[in-house]
């Protein structure tokens, strides 16, 4: 989940716990659409980002809302909720035409559709990080943000839209992997400005980790996720007796000590089994346990299913996109309703 070496927390757990989250795969396409077009993009295990380069248009949320996006505004689906993009919250109701895509810029697809109408130009990315959507940062993050709301508070934000903006305009040669490495940028950036400026509720992962003793602890946990955590080490992280570190911890995360070491192992586990290809009897010994079934136990009661299933082949989350792959998987489905 995160990286395991010999580091230690740092005096900063917000930024060891940030410092795990990554971008491990990324599919983009840019899209020229002409009104009056509509395109849902369905729930995925991948999380969306969609930047406005030439004009806006309007965003179904996933609650259904409809927002309108200005030129340079950028959204994002930490966990690739559905929602849609459209020329008008009425463009459902019209007929559209089939995207066609073909290659830009190497790795990037470039589509176009709709009717005959004004012309407008967004980028939109899959991003794959190194985590799935059960991590507990992925989890208690809001459906969507949206820069919009954020650049005031993120000056460095606007610069780093518009050198995305003009590498899209320009279709230089390696401007897939400039587009890359500012989406990963802009995306930790929105990251950072939610969890710093307090969006969360009172209790769960966001407090603990702005909170100096139990986000120390965290950050512990999840740098050595196969350490031999009980309450009394943990304790010992927070330099508090067992029972007030447990209260504390319970208080503020809302859940035991024991329960919170249990899920951040098995996703761990998951990973290694899906990710990594190992042996089922490989991850229980780097867990600790003694033996293949407790760990299969272990690992059922908090994921849901059997290692088994997930050393036999299946992924780390629900395909990224229902139906048949487009070129590219940064691509929607295209509707006439979404």
């Amino acid at each position: 989940m995160l990286d395991n070496s010999s580091r230690t927390a740092t005096r900063d757990p917000l930024t060891e716990m940030l410092r795990g989250l990554r971008l491990e795969g990324v599919d983009y396409a840019r899209y020229r659409m002409a009104a009056p077009w509509c395109l849902l993009f369905p729930a995925q295990a991948a999380a969306r980002f969609h930047f406005m380069a030439e004009r806006g248009c309007w965003l179904r949320t996933p609650e259904g809302e409809w927002h309108r996006l200005e030129q340079g505004d950028a959204v994002l689906m930490p966990r690739g909720a559905e929602h849609a993009l459209a020329s008008e919250p009425s463009a459902q109701a019209k007929p559209l035409g089939r995207c066609a895509f073909e290659a830009c810029c190497g790795e990037i697809a470039d589509a176009h559709g709709g009717g005959d109408g004004e012309d407008v130009q967004f980028f939109s990315a899959s991003l794959c990080f190194n985590v799935d959507a059960q991590h507990p940062l992925l989890r208690m993050m809001p459906e969507l943000m949206w820069v919009h709301e954020m650049a005031v508070h993120e000056p460095a934000i606007p610069p780093l839209l518009s050198t995305m903006s003009c590498e899209l305009a320009l279709d230089r040669v390696g401007a897939g992997g400039i587009l890359t490495r500012l989406a990963d940028v802009v995306a930790a950036a929105l990251i950072r400005s939610w969890v710093e400026r307090g969006c969360g509720s009172p209790t769960g992962w966001v407090a603990a980790a702005r909170d100096p003793d139990i986000g120390r602890v965290l950050a512990a946990i999840h740098l050595d996720p196969s350490g031999d955590w009980t309450v009394e080490a943990l304790a010992g992280v927070m330099h508090a007796s067992r029972s007030a570190f447990a209260e504390r911890f319970a208080a503020i995360v809302g859940e035991t000590p024991a329960r919170y070491v249990a899920q951040v192992r098995m996703h761990q586990a998951r990973q290694w089994l899906v990710r990594d290809r190992m042996k089922i009897a490989v991850v229980a010994r780097r867990l600790g346990y003694d033996s293949e079934a407790s760990f299969s136990r272990a690992f059922k009661r908090v994921i849901g299913a059997p290692p088994s299933r997930f050393r036999a082949g299946e992924t780390l989350g629900p395909p990224l996109l229902s139906g048949p792959l487009p070129p590219s998987s940064a691509a929607p489905q295209d509707h006439g309703e979404p």
